[in-house]
């Protein structure tokens, strides 16, 4: 764990300060901030031209593409798309899939995902699209019993999230995607908070869409959308003229943050390198990729074992899954104190050097069908690998003990 910290320079320059907002933006290893750097001092260029600096953008995000293509297993590297954020993808794919509906115009959402994978789908009713609800349990899963019933010869997508950003619960994707696809529909996977968090593979999957946010995944501020081939070819993007109308570069149109797509090639070099410590020197590197978050996962429900007692112990009340050795769940827990909002028991938090999140997370429906004030929500502690459980009494002690 020491030798995972070291490569974090904002853990080591914090004196002491605890990242426990990771949901919201994960810190970046010394591997990435150098490659952003490097590629600023000498090759911030825009792509496409003629001579070496140039032509170096292009390497740089033709690799960048293979390595992220590498860390979801997907078939082919033009599956990747950059951009600026997950937002804009689903805007992007929802706006193109409402001019080729048909007659499927019923889309499934659900009340556990951010609002990006719900208002996005919304918007399009006054296209003619019907928005379904797949609903909550009271247990905090989404389970696909419940999805079923909701899929007919009229339904065109399923959205739905990989893990919620706001309680930590992890969806049966791979079950949810058998079932759309029964009905000859296509699942679109919100999978931004999952990234740190797990293996993922959209083949295992066979889902058709998928987006993730790099900076959960520890690169700076970027996103990218994977798309099955040929559901992307299918897609009416807007572009111009002379861009071709074909992956990635249908979806690729104006200019991102080359740096940045740096910087996710190097994040997932830096996860390599943890799976490394334990595969065989021969190992690929997809390979290298899956030791690397499955040990990542392993470690992690330590983690949320020990913050789901210690939040126990402070008589919070906590929201979704509490079960602490449950596999259905990442280290992310929404709670709440009673006689204390949300607001004041984060700035407590900040004042006792611990950075938590209050608010409705992005995700107001969930907090109503929790039961919330969308306007006060919760509060969110969301851990990664990083973090330690000697992080973790410093929260019960802040919680238990007010600064007087």
């Amino acid at each position: 764990m020491n030798d995972i910290r070291a490569s974090f320079p904002a853990l080591q320059k914090s004196k002491g300060f605890v990242f426990f907002d990771n949901a919201a933006g994960a810190q970046a290893p010394q591997l990435v901030l150098d490659a952003v750097m490097t590629h600023l001092l000498e090759r911030n260029v825009q792509r496409g031209g003629r001579y070496p600096q140039s032509e170096q953008v292009d390497a740089t995000i033709d690799r960048a593409r293979q390595s992220v293509a590498t860390l979801l297993n997907a078939r082919h590297p033009s599956e990747v798309a950059f951009g600026m954020n997950a937002t804009s993808f689903i805007r992007l794919v929802s706006l193109a899939m409402a001019q080729d509906l048909g007659e499927r115009r019923e889309i499934i959402v659900t009340d556990m995902d951010h609002e990006a994978n719900v208002a996005t789908w919304l918007a399009l009713e006054p296209m003619g699209v019907k928005c379904l609800w797949w609903r909550m349990r009271e247990d905090g899963r989404l389970h696909v019993d419940d999805l079923v019933p909701l899929l007919s010869r009229r339904t065109r997508l399923v959205a739905c999230t990989v893990t919620s950003n706001a309680i930590g619960t992890i969806v049966d994707v791979e079950s949810a995607g058998r079932a759309a696809h029964s009905a000859g529909a296509e699942i679109f996977l919100d999978c931004v908070h999952y990234g740190p968090h797990g293996v993922i593979d959209v083949q295992r999957w066979d889902c058709d869409y998928l987006v993730c946010s790099g900076y959960k995944i520890f690169s700076p501020h970027m996103g990218f959308l994977w798309g099955r081939r040929e559901a992307l070819e299918r897609l009416h993007t807007f572009r111009e003229d002379f861009i071709p109308d074909e992956p990635p570069a249908k979806i690729e149109v104006g200019t991102y943050i080359y740096e940045n797509v740096a910087g996710m090639d190097a994040a997932v070099s830096y996860l390599e390198s943890v799976g490394a410590r334990i595969c065989h020197p021969e190992s690929t590197r997809r390979e290298r990729l899956i030791a690397a978050m499955c040990t990542i996962r392993e470690y992690e429900r330590g983690l949320s074992g020990e913050l789901l007692r210690t939040l126990s112990a402070a008589n919070a009340e906590i929201y979704g899954i509490r079960d602490r050795v449950s596999k259905d769940r990442v280290p992310t827990v929404l709670f709440n104190l009673p006689g204390e909002s949300p607001e004041a028991v984060v700035r407590r938090l900040a004042s006792r050097g611990i950075g938590a999140r209050d608010g409705h997370m992005y995700a107001p429906r969930l907090m109503r069908r929790l039961g919330i004030s969308d306007q006060e929500g919760g509060v969110r502690v969301s851990l990664v690998h990083y973090n330690t459980t000697a992080e973790i009494a410093l929260l019960g002690d802040a919680l238990q003990r007010p600064a007087q």
